[in-house]
């Protein structure tokens, strides 16, 4: 397990990439001014040991070095042990609606964004929790078991499209349904369970799903996303606009805000609806709520002793410094007589 020590230095490669910008126009300036000056032909003549392929070489192994000396700075660690650990906390399955009608940009950005925008925010909120995520249109899947690797959960979140799911509707049914094997059995943690969502296209029976969810000790919370007014549904590729999709007849599909649902499956499920499009009141109820709810102690396993692997980049990255002192631009004699890059020809 690696982690960074340092990750602001990221930056740094920043500059690399504007020196490798400025090389190439360096190039392109030169050539264009030794065409002004001479004849190509001639100028070979003058400087017949002269290479071409050289100094890309050269570049190359610069942008390798500060690359290689930029890694070393942010001092990348690895865990050398696994642990056995306790902690306190709950656990929080996150149950994502990704459904096309989730793009509708009736909330800015749209719907989707919205919805990871609460998530990500909530698990930053986080101490000793553990968090699982479920994306769910026509069926549902586990994006990520429930583990305390928030920044994983993060990743995985960040990740969360239509395109994930190959079959269109919202299967909040098969949601809850799958809620249930998420939770591990052996420790009796406080159970929650997030479904965020705008409520469209479910089925009936899923409020009596959330009540054999809450027998089995998972208390469901709706969060919705949209309007009541609703939007339609942009239908893109590449990012690239198509138009907005349209039912059999024709007509532009209206997509709106479900809050009764929600506030029905919330009900049944011992937990509460709450509208999402303002994202700091969102955050901060379910926060409160969590720093409210009984925390019980369960048993993990982590890295630990990390180790500093700076040395090695720093190392790595001074060799190629010090190659780049023997590498003339000038053309190589052994080099020359293989005439890899065909610069012998007249």
């Amino acid at each position: 397990m690696y982690q960074i020590e340092e990750p602001k230095y990221i930056i740094y490669f920043v500059f690399v990439a504007i020196l490798i910008v400025m090389y190439i126009l360096y190039v392109f300036w030169k050539r264009k001014k030794q065409k002004g000056f001479t004849d190509l032909a001639l100028l070979k003549k003058l400087s017949p040991e002269s290479s071409k392929f050289k100094p890309f070489l050269k570049l190359l192994i610069i942008v390798l070095s500060l690359s290689f000396l930029i890694l070393g700075l942010m001092n990348p660690k690895v865990g050398t042990q696994l642990k056995t650990v306790k902690r306190q906390g709950v656990d929080i399955v996150f149950a994502l609606d990704v459904s096309k009608s989730m793009l509708a940009e009736d909330i800015a950005p749209n719907r989707l964004d919205k919805a990871k925008q609460i998530i990500s925010k909530v698990i930053d909120k986080l101490g000793g929790d553990r968090v699982g995520i479920i994306i769910y249109a026509g069926n549902a899947y586990p994006l990520l078991p429930i583990t305390t690797d928030h920044a994983a959960a993060r990743m995985f979140l960040q990740n969360a499209s239509p395109n994930m799911v190959s079959s269109q509707g919202t299967a909040i049914n098969e949601a809850l349904q799958l809620s249930k094997t998420f939770f591990d059995d052996e420790s009796q943690t406080n159970r929650f369970l997030f479904i965020v969502s705008d409520g469209e296209d479910h089925k009936k029976n899923s409020s009596d799903i959330a009540k054999e969810a809450l027998n089995a000790g998972i208390k469901t919370y709706t969060i919705g996303i949209g309007t009541e007014r609703g939007a339609p549904i942009p239908m893109k590729r590449n990012d690239k606009f198509l138009g907005n999709k349209k039912d059999r007849k024709g007509e532009i599909v209206i997509t709106q805000l479900h809050e009764e649902t929600l506030k029905e499956i919330a009900n049944k499920g011992d937990g509460k609806y709450i509208n999402g499009n303002n994202t700091a009141k969102t955050v901060d109820f379910v926060e409160t709520l969590l720093i409210k709810a009984e925390k019980k102690e369960f048993e993990t396993k982590q890295f630990s002793d990390y180790k500093d692997q700076f040395q090695w980049f720093i190392g790595i990255g001074l060799l190629f410094l010090i190659l780049d002192v023997f590498l003339f631009n000038k053309k190589t004699k052994w080099v020359q007589k293989l005439n890899l890059f065909n610069e012998n020809k007249d």
